[in-house]
């Protein structure tokens, strides 16, 4: 695949890297430059700000380029995106987290929920924590996770950051320096403790769950999430 990197941070480097040992070939790494050509690329992968997602997912639909995100912090226009994407027979995928692992977490937590909200007397609790050079908290991993809490449990309806409120589950985000990025949920009684926790040890796992979507997004047409990628559910 020739792909084109929206966003050339420290994630955008690890997928270049992983990209090219599986033998694809990077044709364009832009940050804020817009003179490139998204038409010279097969597939876009978008990890750049906040403020220009919606426009490089924009402009790779409108140029018939498929694009995976997993930039956070955007997501007021996720509809608009979906509904361009659904006109122009276009392809997209949006993660807030790419790695395979956990993908797999998010369905661990949904299959939880639904268990725990039979039984009164947990109350559930989040925790994140990453390198400080993260702009946005909570996490956008975080939010999916908390949402996917709410969609399952009858007991909850809105999450909170830094406080409490009735019906609502409290997240705590931790900024410390180098670390890659770990999710707690925890279910607390007063006689026992529930946690699962996904703790990432290095970029590699978001860069590459990232390179094999773009695999497999090639030659597909709509609007997908890791769960197809992977087949699950």
């Amino acid at each position: 695949m020739k792909i084109a990197l929206l966003g050339y941070g420290k994630m955008g480097k690890t997928i270049e890297r992983i990209a090219l040992k599986r033998g694809h070939t990077i044709v364009i790494k832009a940050n804020a430059d817009t003179t490139y050509t998204i038409k010279d690329a097969d597939i876009a992968i978008d990890f750049s700000l906040p403020d220009v997602a919606f426009n490089n997912i924009s402009n790779c639909i409108n140029n018939n380029v498929p694009v995976i995100s997993g930039t956070t912090g955007w997501l007021d226009d996720y509809n608009k995106i979906e509904t361009l994407c659904k006109a122009q027979q276009g392809a997209f995928i949006y993660a807030s987290n790419f790695s395979l692992g956990v993908t797999v977490f998010f369905e661990l937590n949904k299959t939880l929920a639904k268990m725990m909200s039979t039984l009164q007397q947990y109350n559930v609790s989040m925790e994140e924590i990453h390198h400080t050079q993260k702009l946005d908290a909570p996490s956008g991993t975080a939010i999916s996770l908390a949402n996917d809490i709410i969609e399952e449990h009858k007991d909850y309806n809105s999450w909170t950051l830094e406080t409490t409120k009735a019906n609502s589950i409290p997240i705590t985000a931790k900024r410390i320096e180098h670390v890659p990025g770990t999710h707690t949920v925890t279910y607390k009684s007063e006689v026992d403790t529930i946690d699962i926790t996904h703790t990432a040890h290095n970029r590699e796992g978001f860069a590459l769950g990232a390179v094999v979507a773009a695999e497999w997004l090639i030659g597909k047409t709509g609007v997908f999430t890791m769960k197809d990628v992977l087949n699950i559910g």
